[in-house]
């Protein structure tokens, strides 16, 4: 029988196969203890950037002064484990 933390570690393997991070996903080696600050406020495939470098992430998208994250695994971890 498969565990959920097996269902989660799946999870983040398929998403991230085939694709590319600039900080060589630091997020998932350390556990998810380094991750850039952000909120979910709700939408499905964004999460809002709160760090003062979000304008250099190849993820953030800027709408309206605002900042929004679209990294899959950031995404990820902000909706399953509200960091």
């Amino acid at each position: 029988m498969i565990t959920q933390q097996e269902n989660i570690q799946q999870d983040i393997e398929e998403i991230m196969d085939g694709l590319k991070c600039p900080k060589d996903f630091i997020c998932y080696k350390s556990g998810f203890k380094i991750l850039c600050k952000a909120d979910d406020m709700g939408l499905e495939s964004f999460i809002a950037c709160l760090g003062s470098d979000s304008s250099g992430c190849k993820f953030s998208i800027s709408y309206g002064g605002l900042f929004f994250c679209q990294c899959p695994i950031r995404v990820y971890v902000a909706k399953n484990f509200k960091k």
